[in-house]
């Protein structure tokens, strides 16, 4: 028998590759001779990165960047084994958590370490980027990005300007002779599960600014900001789209990567599945096994689960969710193409005591549903 372990993490108490040893245990106590597979998945979010570089037995970089306020950090990437792919998260330069909570201004706050990042991946010699970009500090529509790879910004009185959040007011051209060639012979994919707008009442500063420290002075300073720097680029690229669903993700970055990058945007769990080649392991497999730390009606659209779940389902696959909260109906699972899920939770805990035990209830969780399916052959 065949089964394929591919689950996300378990927020708070095992990352994807520990859940993957645990199931493999409970597989183990239930059916010695099986054939296990395991492939950690992310939806593109936090952990990413390690992922895909490590499926591709690939190499780990750092470089020294610049952080949200401009400070030297060392940042790390990934390049795949044939070095022919890098894969950045824009958090490991640009993001929230490299902030303590007193320094968090998306008015202050910028890309640019981003940009230097993806410089660097360049400069490494790589053909495709994957760029994750969750977790941002900024609200600046990729301007010190842009900045980095040498896009120029200029005020009304044709002075250049530097990025940050509260600058993109002041923008009223944007020059791009001497934006980085090798820009254009990239193929650069970001992951994004947002569809917000650029700007409005469902745009990136006024859905997430608060998040990163703006109040409502600085939220609508903000989205001023990003009515304009949309106009500008829309004259300067002869294309307007600030209503393009996503766009309006990590603080504009979504946009910038559209115009700048001449990226593409797509929903992180299924470029994850895409780079790790999950399909052809799903074909073969006589079981799947999944799972993340609480399943409900978000797990449903466009998370690892729903993402597997539509694999499994059309290749006649069953696909099996070990979790720690399972909140949702019979109906619900049967209809996303589920067809086991179960709690690993087998008495009444706090979360404190359930997060320290994950391991052990996951492998002992794994033991029945593996024993269940496989009756005849565990006897």
């Amino acid at each position: 028998m065949y089964i394929l372990i591919a689950p996300d993490k378990f927020r708070g108490s095992l990352e994807a590759s520990e859940v993957c040893q645990s199931v493999t245990e409970g597989i183990r106590k239930a059916y010695p001779d099986a054939e296990i597979v395991s492939i950690p998945l992310a939806d593109g979010g936090e952990g990413t990165t390690r992922i895909l570089t490590e499926q591709s037995k690939g190499k780990f970089i750092t470089a020294i960047v610049h952080d949200p306020l401009g400070r030297y950090i060392e940042a790390e990437y990934g390049v795949s084994g044939d070095g022919t792919t890098a894969f950045i998260e824009m958090a490991a330069a640009s993001g929230l958590s490299l902030l303590k909570p007193w320094e968090q201004n998306p008015l202050l706050t910028h890309t640019l370490g981003t940009g230097e990042l993806i410089v660097h991946a360049l400069n490494a010699g790589v053909k495709k980027i994957i760029l994750g970009i969750g977790g941002s500090a900024t609200t600046d529509a990729g301007f010190g990005m842009a900045t980095a790879l040498g896009y120029q910004f200029f005020d009304e009185n044709n002075e250049m300007i530097t990025p940050a959040g509260e600058n993109l007011v002041r923008i009223r051209s944007i020059k791009t002779d001497g934006v980085d060639a090798r820009i254009k012979q990239t193929n650069i994919v970001v992951a994004c599960d947002v569809t917000n707008p650029l700007y409005g009442e469902s745009g990136a500063a006024f859905v997430y600014g608060p998040q990163k420290g703006a109040d409502k002075m600085m939220v609508s300073q903000l989205d001023h900001g990003l009515r304009n720097i949309a106009k500008v680029a829309a004259a300067t690229f002869d294309e307007d789209i600030s209503e393009v669903p996503g766009t309006g993700a990590a603080g504009g970055l979504g946009a910038g990567a559209l115009w700048f990058l001449h990226a593409t945007l797509q929903e992180g769990v299924g470029i994850v599945m895409e780079e790790t080649h999950i399909e052809a392991h799903v074909k073969k497999a006589d079981l799947v096994i999944t799972g993340e730390g609480k399943v409900d009606e978000q797990t449903l659209s466009g998370k690892v689960v729903n993402g597997l779940a539509s694999l499994c389902q059309s290749n006649h696959v069953p696909l099996a969710v070990v979790c720690g909260t399972l909140m949702i109906t019979p109906d619900e699972a049967k209809k996303a193409g589920i067809t086991y899920a179960v709690s690993v939770l087998n008495r009444p805990m706090s979360l404190q005591l359930a997060e320290a035990e994950a391991y052990s209830l996951v492998r002992d969780a794994t033991f029945h549903l593996v024993r269940l399916f496989f009756h005849k052959h565990t006897r």
